[in-house]
């Protein structure tokens, strides 16, 4: 009677060997499927297992069986899951003081000067909006103004800060709930004043909120607002041309508020400006038709949580020259720069990337730059790339000489000097074809563009000192 027990006994025993093997097998083809698909969508582990997450919402079986393995994956990778970083505070530092706006000789004012300030005529800018005519000038005179919110809708105006900067706090106010200015079908120049804190019911609130016409924003910062520049509707005749100015801790935490949101604008530049620390959004938002971005600082730094350092959802032609480009290990979407995301939606959709440099410090990799199918060309020529990830673009492009290296290259990339050093001088600049952007400045940190004073002899955004000329 022994005999046949002891025959069900190794039967037993030969199948679920058998079936620990399958399971084994079935494990590892699994990791290889998820590694394959890792190096395939340039996503980060991260990523994927929030792909995952949401993919198995509603299925309780499934997800008792598989959020906790994709627990112990998420502090492996160091990688928080939805709710945890929903639950993790960003913190937003106090204002910072920054230096007044530079003196420069400013044209005769064609109209009247409006002068705000403590010991002026008129106590608000409030006032001052209402009052000031087009072709005006409105002087405001250095300090805090709480709460002193306006619309302005003249069409021609300049409002400048004197004597130092203007801080506009917004205090829980808002012009017509939406922003601490709106600016409205005009010819607009802005310089020297600081947008604090707007916030409004539909998370909107913005800095400045611009609705048409022709902007100038020069030597201003946006913090801690829900958007620091918002532009609503379709305005194709619109621009807006920011320069020498600071974005830093916008966006709600809903990943659709950003430091800069750009809507459907005829022509959108910004240069010689600081971009960085957004709140799940992304550095920089543009859908404008034509988008210059020359000489820029973006980066979202330790504590940040930007999603795209620079989003182009619509396509349009856009031009990226001598920018320094950072992303951050806790970033909310891995690519740096997206072109064409949501759908290409103008008649022309081309991206060139020239002398930038672009620097990927999450450790599980990610994309330096994205283009959508349809893309009418794509250049890039001379970007330095460093870190962890990749390109995707998917349609035929040319890129001369860029190069991709580790941070050894770079003065201090822990302070986020990345000035290359002896090393770095090892990876020369390449003459590129005609018609191709070629870098006559670059930014200086902070909020600066100084000129070259030769060709550029290394890849990247930033030359030797030696090439700087002297201001």
């Amino acid at each position: 009677m022994r005999a046949p027990s002891s025959r069900k006994g190794k039967s037993r025993g030969r199948w679920l060997h058998w079936l620990a093997a399958l399971i084994l097998c079935g494990g590892l083809v699994g990791l290889a499927i998820g590694w394959w698909a890792y190096q395939r969508v340039g996503r980060t582990p991260g990523e994927l297992m929030d792909y995952a997450e949401r993919r198995l919402q509603g299925h309780n079986k499934l997800e008792t069986v598989a959020l906790p393995a994709m627990g112990l994956l998420r502090g492996w990778f160091d990688a928080p899951s939805i709710a945890e970083r929903r639950r993790t505070v960003f913190v937003v530092p106090p204002v910072p003081e920054r230096a007044a706006p530079p003196l420069t000789e400013q044209p005769l004012p064609q109209g009247k000067v409006w002068r705000v300030g403590p010991q002026e005529a008129l106590l608000s800018i409030a006032a001052a909006a209402k009052l000031a005519r087009s072709g005006d000038t409105v002087e405001v005179q250095a300090g805090t103004y709480r709460g002193d919110v306006a619309v302005w809708g003249q069409k021609q105006l300049t409002i400048r800060a004197v004597g130092g900067r203007v801080r506009l706090i917004a205090d829980g106010r808002s012009a017509q709930g939406k922003a601490i200015w709106v600016i409205r079908n005009g010819d607009f120049d802005i310089s020297g004043f600081d947008f604090v804190g707007a916030k409004v019911a539909d998370k909107n609130g913005a800095g400045i909120r611009f609705e048409g016409g022709h902007l100038r924003v020069a030597h201003c910062l946006f913090w801690g607002n829900q958007n620091g520049i918002l532009t609503i509707g379709s305005q194709p005749d619109s621009q807006l041309e920011v320069a020498s100015s600071e974005f830093g801790y916008n966006g709600d935490g809903d990943g659709q508020s950003h430091n800069i949101y750009v809507g459907h604008i005829g022509r959108f530049s910004i240069t010689g400006s600081y971009l960085h620390h957004a709140d799940t959004g992304h550095l920089l938002k543009s859908r404008a038709a034509v988008n210059e971005v020359f000489y820029n600082r973006l980066t979202d730094e330790e504590g940040g949580r930007a999603s795209y350092e620079m989003d182009f959802p619509n396509g349009g032609v856009v031009r990226l020259v001598g920018n320094v480009v950072q992303q951050g290990r806790r970033t909310e979407n891995s690519v740096m720069v997206s072109f064409g995301a949501e759908g290409l939606a103008h008649q022309r959709n081309t991206l060139e990337l020239a002398s930038n440099t672009l620097v990927n410090d999450h450790p599980h990799g990610g994309t330096f730059v994205r283009a959508a199918p349809g893309t009418e060309r794509v250049l890039l020529a001379n970007n330095l790339l460093v870190g962890r990830g990749g390109l995707q673009i998917p349609v035929e492009h040319t890129d001369v000489n860029s190069r991709q290296t580790d941070w050894s290259v770079f003065m201090q990339p822990a302070r986020y000097d990345y000035r290359v050093n002896d090393r770095g001088m090892a990876l020369a600049y390449q003459v590129v074809q005609a018609g191709t952007a070629v870098p006559s400045a670059q930014y200086v940190h902070p909020l600066q563009v100084q000129r070259l004073n030769g060709p550029p002899v290394v890849v990247g955004a930033l030359q030797p000192d030696t090439l700087l000329a002297r201001p």
